[in-house]
């Protein structure tokens, strides 16, 4: 359950990002946010204006002293960091399609945290070493740091389709592919017009018929695209029966 893990905000600065924080959360499904030793206000006009329908998430947060109270009863705790050098967080960390299984996993169980450090400095040392794991966000070397929203939405994103996977929602693409009858009277269709303007004709027309059967059939089109089709079939056979003026051809030389 999405509604089983909160994101939890350390020392935020910047009221424009709670708002933006809560929007995120609101968007992908989550509910509780936890805030430890804030200087941002979350209840102030900035943070508010960017909390598109996420108002209520920051009227309900909570704020707490310490980290550790803000994780207490949490059974995976799961913390960001764009630094990956020394002891406390070169063994524990991966990118969030590889850390955010842990909590997906484990969130129907237990009470889970998503830790997100000041926009300044990021997470000590001190606060790594109190989490379970650590998510990098691989951006480009030249400009590596995120901003605090961002990098909430990047990982709430990566969580949501987590979940999604794992209860089969999001294996398959989105979109429909169209039936196999619907295909084939489109392909008949197609067929007849292209005959009517000489593109399939003669002793190569089958095997020429059957490589656009193939282009199409390669990229598995949806109902409203074979509609497309024989729309353009229909136009083909208007052409073939009533022709087509050149553009310079105005009359004059008639």
């Amino acid at each position: 359950m999405l509604s089983n893990v909160r994101v939890v905000l350390v020392q935020p600065h910047y009221a424009g990002n709670l708002g933006s924080v809560a929007r995120a959360m609101a968007n992908f499904g989550l509910k509780h946010l936890a805030l430890v030793a804030p200087y941002a206000d979350p209840l102030s006009e900035e943070a508010r204006r960017l909390a598109t329908h996420g108002e209520e998430i920051l009227s309900s947060a909570r704020i707490l002293p310490t980290l550790e109270e803000a994780v207490a009863d949490c059974g995976v705790v799961l913390g960001t960091t764009g630094n990956v050098e020394g002891i406390y967080r070169t063994q524990n960390y991966g990118r969030p399609d590889e850390m955010l299984s842990r909590i997906s996993m484990a969130m129907d169980r237990t009470p889970c945290a998503l830790v997100f450090g000041p926009e300044p400095s990021g997470l000590s040392n001190a606060e790594v070493a109190r989490c379970h794991g650590l998510i990098r966000i691989l951006t480009d070397s030249q400009t590596p740091s995120l901003n605090l929203s961002h990098a909430v939405a990047i990982c709430l994103h990566e969580l949501r389709m987590t979940s999604l996977r794992a209860l089969e929602v999001a294996v398959h693409p989105t979109q429909k592919i169209a039936e196999f009858d619907e295909q084939e009277r489109m392909f008949a269709n197609l067929r007849d017009a292209l005959e009517r303007v000489h593109f399939i004709w003669g002793t190569k027309a089958d095997s020429l018929m059957h490589a656009v059967r193939h282009l199409i059939v390669r990229a598995q089109p949806s109902p409203n695209e074979v509609r497309i089709l024989h729309g353009l079939a229909r136009q083909l056979r208007w052409v073939a029966e009533n022709g087509v003026s050149h553009p310079e051809d105005d009359g004059a030389n008639d």
